[in-house]
């Protein structure tokens, strides 16, 4: 019981932390904001920085309470990692495809710094708060990320495909059946069926699956230190690394947006990535947690 009131009172602590610094990153984006009509999110601005930052706390709190690493190694790779997933990833996003639409330069450069204070100053006040910020030594043995570089090289491989197919997969089937984010992104109209859509695009924009491909590489980068971290079973693993991928990048979209004004858009994208980025995170941890000696091996039939 003293435990359980323990760990609920650093949660409250931490949502407050959170909250905190949630608000002063955004106050580098402050009055930089386009003036742009926004359709109200799904639930108001109060509400929803709390459920943010209560979400995102928990989360926190399980990468950091599943963790066999401690003081700065845990620090520095959750504090990279979930810059890398949360801004990062995001904000590359964001200047590939509103760059033209709603987000000058000197706006795209405050959203990366909009990031810093929750990865870099929350997340180790967290670690700190949960008795993890003193260096211990490491369990043995971990086995997690132990792999031949050929076992490297088609695994990596592999997951580029799988991103690309989901991203474009998902984005198709689910954002793209919503006429206004079709038009948002200047394609108004009725939908083009699926393959001759690729087609179009591919040839059109080849550069888009090059760029998803690279992100997919910065996507495992963010995993590397949940994955080699972990405690957990890897089961486990690959169900904290899913909601790791899917949940802090996404939740934003509850919120007003002047940057995707549209209420059904900002919907749709949160359906779309947060469905595929999960299975993502599953897949990913599942091919990375430990090498695979053959096909069988890898789906687990040995």
């Amino acid at each position: 019981m003293k435990n359980i009131i323990t760990r609920f009172l650093q949660f409250v602590l931490l949502v407050v932390l959170h909250a905190i610094f949630f608000v002063v990153g955004s106050m580098a984006v402050s009055g930089h904001i386009p003036d742009i009509p926004s359709e109200p999110g799904i639930v108001s601005g109060e509400a929803g920085l709390l459920l943010i930052s209560a979400i995102n706390t928990l989360i926190v709190m399980a990468l950091i309470l599943s963790s066999r690493w401690s003081g700065w190694k845990l620090i520095l790779g959750l504090s990279f990692a979930y810059y890398g997933l949360v801004t990062f990833l995001t904000q590359i996003e964001t200047w590939y495809f509103l760059s033209d639409i709603t987000v000058d330069g000197e706006l795209l450069t405050r959203l990366f710094l909009m990031g810093i204070p929750v990865a870099f100053i929350f997340i180790p006040l967290a670690a700190w708060i949960l008795g993890r910020g003193r260096t211990k030594p490491d369990p043995e043995p971990n086995s997690a990320l132990i792999m031949t570089a050929k076992q490297w090289m088609w695994k990596l491989a592999l997951i580029a495909v799988v991103y690309v197919a989901l991203y474009w997969m998902a984005g198709y089937f689910i954002a793209w059946q919503n006429p206004e984010l079709r038009a948002f992104y200047g394609s108004p109209g009725e939908i083009t069926p699926f393959f001759e859509h690729t087609v179009e695009r591919f040839d059109e924009e080849p550069g888009l699956f090059l760029f998803q491909i690279l992100r997919a590489m910065f996507w495992v980068l963010c995993a590397l230190p949940v994955i080699r971290g972990s405690m957990l079973k890897p089961w486990q693993t690959a169900i904290l690394l899913g909601i790791f991928f899917s949940v802090p990048m996404n939740i934003g979209h509850i919120l007003e947006n002047p940057l995707m004004p549209h209420a059904s858009i900002r919907l749709s994208h949160m359906i779309e990535t947060a469905l595929s980025t999960f299975i993502f995170g599953l897949i990913v941890a599942w091919l990375l947690h430990r090498e695979h000696h053959s096909v069988r091996d890898l789906l687990g039939l040995n």
